[in-house]
C-alpha cells in the first residue's frame, strides 16, 4: 500500500492507496473508508470509493485543508483490514441469448472458447464490486478472467437496455437503467439495480461480491425479464 493525498478540489482531497487494481485491495479499501468516516464523523460530506482510492469530501467551514490532511493521516496510521467486514453476496441470475447479448459470439472468437464456454466461464466465478459510478447503481466488478477480456466496442451504443450484463477489458457489469453503453453485452438480468425506494438506492455497494447465475429464457421471463432483442429497442 502506497499512500498519497492529492488536491481534487478546495473541499475535497483524494486518497491514493494503490497504484494497481487488484481484488485483495478491497480489504484495505473497506477498512480505511470506516476509518475516515469516523474521523470525519459529522464534517464529512461524502467519501467516494473507487479501485484504488477514496475521494474525502469535507465541510469547508468546520475543517481547514491542513486539518483535513492532518485527520487523514491519523486515521490511516497502523491501517489494518478487518477479516469481519464483509459486504453482501449477490446471485443475478442471467439469461445469456444473441439477442440480448449480441457480443458473445465476439467473445468466443476472441478467446477460442465456444459460446457455452464463455457462458459458463463468465458465471462460474464470484466476482468483487469495486465501485460504483457511470450511472446510479452501476457497479463496476472484477476482474473476469483474462480469456474474456475484451475492449470496449469502438462506437458505443446509443441506448442500452436495463439489466444488460457486459464486459469491457477484465471488468464486468449489469447496466441499472437505460443509458448508451459502449461494453460487450452478453446477456441481460431482470435483477432490479437501482430503486429509488431501496435504503442507499443501488442494489450494490463497493465491497459486495456478486455471482451471476445462467437462467432459461422461461426463468428469465418468470423473473419479470424484458426480452426484448437490443436492435429492436429504439
Amino acid at each position: 500500500m502506497k499512500l498519497r493525498v492529492e488536491v481534487v478540489a478546495l473541499d475535497c482531497l483524494m486518497v491514493r492507496l494503490f497504484d494497481e487494481i487488484a481484488e485483495a485491495n478491497m480489504p484495505w479499501m473497506l477498512a480505511a473508508s470506516e476509518s475516515l468516516r469516523a474521523a470525519f464523523a459529522g464534517h464529512l460530506i461524502d467519501l467516494v470509493p473507487s479501485y484504488t482510492t477514496l475521494m474525502v469530501h469535507y465541510d469547508l467551514t468546520a475543517l481547514s485543508p491542513a486539518q483535513a490532511r492532518e485527520l487523514i493521516a491519523e486515521a490511516l496510521i497502523d491501517l489494518s483490514p478487518n477479516a469481519c467486514t464483509r459486504g453482501k453476496c449477490h446471485v443475478l441470475p442471467v439469461w445469456y441469448d444473441l439477442s440480448v447479448g449480441p457480443e458473445l459470439n465476439l467473445l468466443s472468437q476472441l478467446s477460442g472458447l465456444a459460446v457455452d464456454e464463455v457462458i459458463r466461464r463468465h458465471s462460474e466465478r464470484e466476482y468483487q464490486v469495486f465501485a460504483l459510478g457511470f450511472a446510479p447503481g452501476f457497479a463496476f466488478m472484477g476482474l473476469v478472467e483474462e480469456a474474456l477480456a475484451a475492449p470496449r466496442l469502438n462506437t458505443p451504443r446509443k441506448k442500452v437496455a436495463a439489466g444488460s450484463v457486459g464486459i469491457a477489458e477484465r471488468q464486468t457489469a449489469a447496466y441499472p437503467v437505460v443509458s448508451p453503453g459502449g461494453w460487450n453485452l452478453i446477456g441481460r438480468t431482470p435483477a432490479k439495480l437501482f430503486d429509488r425506494e431501496r435504503d442507499g438506492y443501488s442494489l450494490m455497494q463497493p465491497g459486495d461480491t456478486v455471482r451471476f447465475e445462467a437462467v432459461s429464457h422461461a426463468e428469465f421471463i418468470n423473473l419479470g425479464g424484458d426480452d426484448t432483442p437490443l436492435e429492436a429497442q429504439v
